[in-house]
């Protein structure tokens, strides 16, 4: 709800990420990922897991190519709450994009 009283539609409820019960929306991820210098894009889906139901899965697309999991990992655990941290970083060349641009979420699943 936004402080004029409309609601603001963030993501697409079939990719809400349930983790221990907890919701995690891929664009909170993604948006806290490419704040990173040495992140050019991301994307986000979820994966199952036998302990927390789903896990957060992270694509990433290096700006710099020097970027090492363990550093994005730590950038990630600073900007979010411990559910919401990705278990599985994955880098790419590229991500899957539509004509206009934009992440096909259903082409990572």
């Amino acid at each position: 709800m936004r402080e004029d009283g409309f609601v603001k539609c963030v993501d697409r409820k079939k990719d809400v990420i349930v983790v221990s019960g907890f919701k995690v929306y891929p664009n909170q991820v993604e948006e806290a990922a490419v704040t990173h210098p040495g992140v050019l894009e991301a994307g986000v889906k979820g994966v199952a897991d036998a302990r927390s139901d789903e896990a957060v899965n992270l694509f990433v697309v290096k700006r710099d190519p020097h970027l090492t999991e363990q550093e994005l990992m730590a950038h990630l655990r600073l900007r979010l709450t411990a559910h919401k941290v990705p278990k599985i970083i994955e880098f790419r060349d590229q991500l899957p994009k539509n004509a206009i641009g934009k992440v096909l979420k259903y082409e990572l699943r």
